[in-house]
């Protein structure tokens, strides 16, 4: 086993022809995996207008998954914080933490996690992004003990302390996240390029706080496990060319055949979303120890959080199952 903590990050991917309710039960049985496992938490990134993503609602996802676990810690990768007002993230967030003490905890990003138009469906304004360091902090005093100036309280939320990360794939994030001296979440598992100038910029810069006197780095890794070296091979040969399918189908009328997708797999689009997979530990149990190891040593990372990207939810269980820490 690696020495790095292992966590999860859970899209509750829904399968083509699928339903959304048989990807929010699988999302269960991950987290039970997970739990079982000996990952320390498991997250839920907030998107939109996603097809085959069912994890919008993420605060009502986790308060479904914590009643169906015991002890794992649960909590958002992220929310995207330019979506909603403070005082309802800590509301929601508040009534989580009342509900299951201990195991909550909130990442928060900056970017709105969907499309131009979704943005002003959510009826946000496109200024919301710039005051995202502000309304970290205002979320920050809602969910800490003291009256904020306005006499405006989060009920429930207020005195909780729900953990908060600050998430990003840039320096902006990384630089807030050490101005608040919070923990920071580098999105590697998609968004590779900027890791290790991000993670440097951020320890070289922290401002410790009292609830974090040290810097702590989570950084993002893809998985694809299986039970020998050769089919975790095959499994991520699939594994790619359904990322290219799906994400070149979107906004079309209809899915990509696998066909289709195979003929743009090494075009210019093909590659680019290839690319994305740049960090990814494959093999059987042995292996992915090995390659999550020296991925967090390059990442200088204090926990990993593992992103399971294989096309069918067996092969997602099955690939949490293998690479689990215990």
């Amino acid at each position: 086993m690696t020495d790095v903590p292992l966590s999860l990050l859970d899209l509750a991917t829904v399968e083509s022809e699928g339903r959304i309710g048989d990807a929010l039960a699988h999302s269960v049985e991950l987290a039970r995996a997970a739990e079982a496992g000996g990952y320390r938490r498991v997250w839920y990134a907030e998107h939109h207008n996603m097809p085959s993503i069912a994890s919008s609602a993420t605060a009502v996802l986790i308060a479904h998954v914590a009643a169906r676990t015991e002890r794992i810690r649960l909590g958002a990768g992220g929310i995207m914080l330019p979506n909603h007002s403070p005082l309802v993230i800590a509301e929601q967030f508040g009534t989580l933490a009342e509900l299951h003490p201990g195991r909550i905890e909130l990442g928060l990003g900056r970017a709105p996690g969907s499309d131009g138009a979704t943005f002003r469906a959510l009826r946000r304004s496109l200024a919301a992004s710039e005051n995202f360091p502000n309304d970290v902090m205002e979320l920050q005093r809602l969910l800490g003990d003291e009256l904020p100036r306005t006499a405006v309280n989060a009920y429930p939320g207020r005195g909780t302390r729900v953990p908060l990360v600050i998430l990003g794939s840039s320096l902006f994030g990384a630089s807030l996240a050490a101005q608040l001296g919070l923990p920071y979440a580098f999105a590697s598992h998609f968004s590779p390029q900027a890791l290790t100038a991000a993670v440097a910029h951020y320890r070289a810069n922290y401002v410790p706080s009292a609830a974090h006197p040290e810097p702590y780095v989570y950084a993002g890794v893809n998985v694809v496990a299986a039970e020998s070296d050769a089919q975790a091979e095959d499994l991520f040969a699939r594994t790619e060319l359904d990322r290219v399918r799906r994400f070149l189908s979107r906004g079309r009328d209809r899915e990509l055949t696998e066909e289709e997708a195979g003929a743009l797999f090494d075009a210019p689009a093909g590659r680019e979303i290839r690319g994305m997979l740049r960090h990814t530990a494959i093999g059987g149990p042995e292996r992915v120890r090995e390659e999550l190891a020296a991925f967090a040593a390059h990442a200088d990372a204090d926990e990993l959080v593992t992103v399971h990207p294989a096309p069918s939810p067996a092969e997602r269980l099955a690939s949490v199952r293998l690479a689990a820490p215990a």
